[in-house]
């Protein structure tokens, strides 16, 4: 049975290759009924997809995001739904982070020509369209030059978190990221926990400060994986979600939109929550 939920989409605003209104109109063509936005450190496609969702009265568009944080054993990635994407203190803060992805794409670009690939800066700015910079788009511009066979080569081999040319660049905390979707109105979820080392210590702390779901049917999980997270899920008193992290790479192992088995309750209890805290902010 086809999913009719995927809650992790990425479109040109940040590191995807399909526009938001293109996204929408794939969902709503495939009976998707519920998608969510969730580009990394920028709510830029927002508006375009909630304004391309009103032609599809069957499909809800979620508003949402993905922050990058870093903890001392690697990164983790906090999904934010339901938020408020016009305020002020979130813009700022996406800024912040933004340029940070900018500078640390430079430092990557020229780490690059050290070793003898040479692409262009602005060609990666052309591929990130005026979207939040990133990685992939600098494995594009290397796969156009002929310098990889694949895009996955240019993680594998070079850009990755332990390649040569690989670059850091300031993040925030998991525990700032989920103050920051907390102060914009939003739900905290821990992306696609498998990769958290010591994930139940980490899920104790991420509570006191207001997380309140885990990607538990994410792309790519074995079903087991899914059993597993989704008891400890109900262990911690979690919503459980699920997406395709999808980017519209082209690559065979991809999963593709709505790919990902999320049950439809997992959004239904995204939004009724998000709707019982709304009500609740407005009790005098």
């Amino acid at each position: 049975m086809a999913s009719k939920v995927d809650l992790h989409i990425h479109t040109t605003a940040s590191d995807g290759r399909l526009p938001p209104e293109e996204i929408v109109q794939r969902a709503a063509e495939q009976g998707l009924k519920y998608i969510a936005i969730t580009d990394h450190d920028t709510v830029a496609g927002i508006s375009r997809a909630l304004q391309a969702g009103t032609a599809f009265p069957g499909l809800t568009v979620i508003p949402g995001m993905e922050i990058n944080t870093d903890t001392q054993t690697g990164e983790v990635h906090i999904l934010g739904y339901c938020i408020d994407y016009k305020s002020k203190e979130l813009e700022s803060s996406l800024n912040r982070l933004r340029h940070s992805r900018e500078t640390r794409a430079k430092k990557i670009v020229d780490n690059l020509s050290g070793m003898g690939i040479g692409i262009s800066w602005e060609r990666v700015m052309e591929l990130a369209g005026g979207g939040s910079v990133g990685r992939p788009h600098i494995a594009q511009a290397m796969f156009e030059g002929g310098h990889i066979p694949s895009l996955q080569e240019a993680f594998i081999k070079y850009i990755g978190r332990h390649g040569p040319a690989y670059a850091e660049r300031e993040r925030l905390s998991p525990e700032e990221a989920v103050k920051l979707v907390v102060l914009a109105g939003g739900l905290p979820v821990l992306a696609h926990p498998e990769d958290v080392d010591e994930l139940e210590s980490f899920l104790k702390s991420l509570k006191k400060v207001g997380l309140i779901g885990l990607e538990t049917y994410y792309d790519g999980y074995h079903r087991d994986t899914v059993k597993k997270l989704a008891k400890i899920a109900e262990r911690y008193g979690l919503i459980t979600t699920g997406g395709s992290d999808f980017h519209g790479l082209g690559s065979s192992h991809e999963t593709p939109l709505g790919g990902a088995e999320v049950p439809i309750e997992c959004a239904e209890r995204l939004l009724k929550l998000a709707e019982r805290r709304a009500r609740e902010s407005t009790i005098p």
